[in-house]
């Protein structure tokens, strides 16, 4: 008999359906036992007489298959549940290191990550992955509409995109090898190239000792990058339109997930508020008292001006333009003599995105890379495209486990990487 998913019982009412999968509770009441069986599309209520579990040992997450009659019961989550017949005993799930059916998981983080098998299968983190999942297809879809090319370039690189530091080398062959920190120079080769419109959704990798709640060393970022820009603004801009049409999307094709989930979308206006790195300072100056800062600024900064943009403007949004030019990479556009035409886009007091204008010419992007002390014939590869007509372009780079752990209320970011790896953990 093929195979019914839970979520579609309701179909089949009366009739006999064949179910597989995970055994979330059983309850034995003299006579008649019931059943909690769980997949991926939901959970229904088994009701099995003594003799459909004769001989079997069903512990909590054991894997069955049940074959029984779908009855309409109003009492029943989800209006329906099965009068089992008989349940194959598939594979038996040995003692649990922790209670992955509570309402909550209250296991520690490093506990869920250790046996991340198990805190996977939690409804919640089931819930918090297909948000993620569907924050990519907003992203993709989008810009499919906008006439970008999804493209897919190499992780394993000779050298790094930002002069070679924080870079996990590796042999590759005879000759040493690094992961990639950005797809950056390929994006802009390919823009040279005549694609003009070209996106990314892959891992980048950093070498970086942080050890914080904010931070991976391996992630997913949403990378886009496009020609024939005025300047970084026309990068805001099209930000802008991107956040409000995946919010969009989720608010007609994800309202379930939302509602588990409990999340309140935030509202992106027709444009996100921004200021400069120079007003940002003399805010959190005059505000907050924060005059130690110089040229940047630090997590609380970037909470406390995200608060003030909150009561400014009522926006979560805030946009930080003109940062100092010895912030950016050597590729960064410059905006006067010390500043660049790039931004970083805060959202709830946590930076999700850095991007702006990158150099065009040849000769000036020459020229920035010897002022920073970096040889020009090592990156002759890159240099090439500049040479036979680069236009005006720009782009930036989304961070999406930040996004969807800021989106959820997550307060680590571990929380939302499948199987995260940070300065201390390599496994699972």
């Amino acid at each position: 008999m093929q195979r019914t998913y839970i979520s579609d019982i309701h179909r089949w009412q009366d009739r006999t359906v064949n179910l597989n999968g995970w055994v979330q509770r059983l309850r034995s009441l003299g006579q008649v036992n019931f059943l909690l069986l769980r997949d991926r599309t939901g959970t229904v209520q088994v009701v099995l007489n003594n003799e459909a579990l004769a001989d079997l040992e069903l512990t909590t997450e054991s894997v069955v298959e049940v074959t029984g009659r779908v009855v309409k019961e109003s009492r029943a989550h989800g209006g329906y549940e099965i009068w089992g017949d008989s349940v194959q005993l598939l594979n038996t799930a040995e003692p649990l290191p922790m209670n992955i059916n509570a309402p909550q998981l209250k296991a520690t983080l490093d506990t869920q990550l250790n046996h991340r098998s198990l805190s996977l299968r939690h409804p919640s983190n089931q819930q918090l992955f297909r948000l993620q999942s569907a924050l990519v297809h907003g992203f993709q879809e989008f810009l499919n509409a906008g006439g970008f090319l999804q493209v897919f370039t190499p992780k394993l690189v000779a050298g790094g995109t930002e002069g070679g530091t924080e870079l996990f080398s590796l042999q590759y062959f005879e000759q040493k090898a690094y992961l990639a920190q950005s797809p950056q120079f390929y994006k802009q080769t390919l823009v040279g190239s005549g694609f003009e419109r070209v996106y990314e959704v892959g891992h980048v990798y950093r070498a970086e000792r942080h050890a914080t709640a904010r931070h991976l060393n391996e992630y997913v970022s949403l990378d886009l990058e496009m020609a024939f820009i005025q300047d970084e603004f026309d990068i805001m801009a099209l930000e802008t339109r991107l956040l409000q049409s995946i919010f969009e999307s989720l608010r007609v094709c994800h309202g379930d997930l939302l509602e588990s989930l409990r999340i309140d979308l935030p509202v992106v206006g027709a444009a996100i508020p921004h200021m400069t790195m120079d007003e940002a300072l003399t805010v959190l100056r005059e505000e907050f008292g924060r005059s130690d800062l110089r040229d940047d600024l630090d997590p609380e900064a970037e909470r406390l001006i995200c608060h003030y943009a909150k009561q400014q403007w009522n926006s979560e949004f805030l946009f930080i333009t003109e940062y100092p030019l010895h912030k950016r990479p050597m590729y960064t556009m410059p905006k006067g003599p010390a500043s660049s035409a790039s931004f970083d886009l805060l959202f709830r007091g946590v930076e999700i995105t850095t991007g702006g204008q990158r150099i065009h010419n040849h000769g000036q992007l020459v020229q920035a890379m010897q002022e920073r002390g970096l040889d020009p014939t090592l990156f002759g590869d890159y240099l090439e495209v500049f040479r036979y007509g680069m236009p005006p372009h720009g782009g930036l780079a989304i961070g999406l486990e930040r996004l969807t752990a800021l989106l959820a209320g997550r307060s680590n970011v571990r929380e939302a990487s499948l199987f995260p790896r940070d300065r201390h953990r390599l496994t699972p």
